[in-house]
């Protein structure tokens, strides 16, 4: 179902239909889902939730971009991705209940509306087609985890990078990507070392594929660089 997001401030509540978990919602339903929310604002920088802390909301992103991490026994600090708003974080945790499974940091200044899990729950039981949206939303979550995995254990650095840019390209006009902090940020996103990734971006760099100016990248060759993606 298609639907037409007003930008009337008289009707925020139809803000969440954005969020593609809620997508199937019934207007009804996001005004409630609206009503039983409480909004935050993060921040640029700040936490909003930890590793392992009580997942009793969902947290709905509606503006701004958050990382995910995650810290090892030995201290080192995974980064399993960034989300830009509309987007729910981390559901998997809100629906089965246990702790959330990355720490949420804020890249921008962002607002959440906190939705409890009961609440989020109710509304997805109650309607069999919502219930089922929910679920193809979930296995395409799950599938795409899994791409991810086989891609960190079998490209090289160079088709990781080439990948990301791609992706994160796509996101904005005129081929530019803005780079996620410090090339160490970077290495951690694609699971190498600063080193392996300054030397990626060296070589595709060095074939005229990218320019680099700071931490913005320019796409100069996109074809040629799908070509790198696929390792």
């Amino acid at each position: 179902m298609t639907r037409s997001v007003s930008t009337d401030t008289s009707q925020p509540w139809l803000s969440l239909s954005r969020v593609p978990l809620l997508a199937a919602l019934s207007d009804a339903a996001l005004r409630q889902a609206w009503d039983d929310s409480v909004p935050l604002a993060v921040p640029t920088g700040a936490t909003l939730r930890r590793a392992d802390d009580p997942a009793t909301h969902l947290l709905l992103l509606l503006r701004g971009r958050m990382a995910a991490t995650a810290t090892t026994s030995a201290g080192r600090v995974l980064r399993f991705g960034e989300w830009a708003a509309p987007r729910a974080l981390d559901k998997v945790a809100v629906i089965d209940g246990a702790g959330h499974t990355a720490t949420f940091s804020a890249l921008t200044p962002c607002a959440v509306r906190s939705l409890p899990r009961d609440c989020f729950l109710t509304l997805v039981e109650d309607v069999p087609s919502v219930r089922s949206h929910v679920l193809r939303v979930l296995a395409g979550h799950a599938r795409r985890q899994q791409q991810r995995l086989m891609a960190t254990a079998t490209l090289s650095a160079e088709a990781r990078l080439s990948s990301w840019l791609l992706e994160e390209a796509a996101t904005v006009p005129g081929h530019r990507v803005t780079l996620p902090g410090t090339q160490q940020t970077l290495a951690d996103l694609l699971g190498v070392t600063r080193v392996t990734v300054n030397r990626a971006l060296a070589r595709l760099r060095r074939d005229r594929l990218i320019e680099v100016r700071g931490r913005t990248i320019t796409l100069l060759a996109p074809e040629l660089l799908e070509l790198r993606a696929q390792g």
